[in-house]
């Protein structure tokens, strides 16, 4: 791996996905630091909280769709209102189990910096995400 993140951020409820995810992210020695939240309200939060005191925040996010409370999408929402200067050093990744082609389309339909990828991720798949935005 050529380049190495400062931060990831993880958001899925599943344990077992985020100890696998984080593990191919340290394997790969592809960043800093990892955080982890399964709960996609927790992670806005933080982010708000890095937003407002000019701390640094992760450059990658991973973001499950299915969530309980709020889920991938609502979070995109919010991340949204998010200042622009903020979202534009993040590339957002849906990493999710859905292969749907109208999940595909939503994800499109968000005006953010954002990938879809199907889970689980992969050495070769963090690589390449790397690899093309950044």
């Amino acid at each position: 791996m050529t380049k190495r993140l400062k931060c990831i951020m993880l958001i899925d409820d599943n344990p077992d996905d985020n100890f696998f995810h984080e593990r191919v992210i340290r394997k790969a020695n592809a960043a800093e630091h990892i955080v982890t939240y399964r709960d996609a309200q927790e992670a806005l939060e933080h982010l708000k909280a890095k937003e407002s005191n000019g701390d640094k925040h992760p450059e990658l996010i991973f973001l499950d769709i299915n969530m309980p409370g709020m889920n991938g999408w609502e979070f995109l929402t919010e991340y949204r209102l998010l200042d622009q200067e903020f979202q534009s050093k993040a590339i957002v990744v849906m990493l999710t189990t859905s292969d749907s082609p109208e999940d595909k389309q939503k994800a499109k339909e968000f005006n953010v910096s954002l990938d879809f990828k199907t889970k689980p991720l992969t050495k070769e798949m963090l690589e390449d995400i790397i690899e093309n935005h950044y």
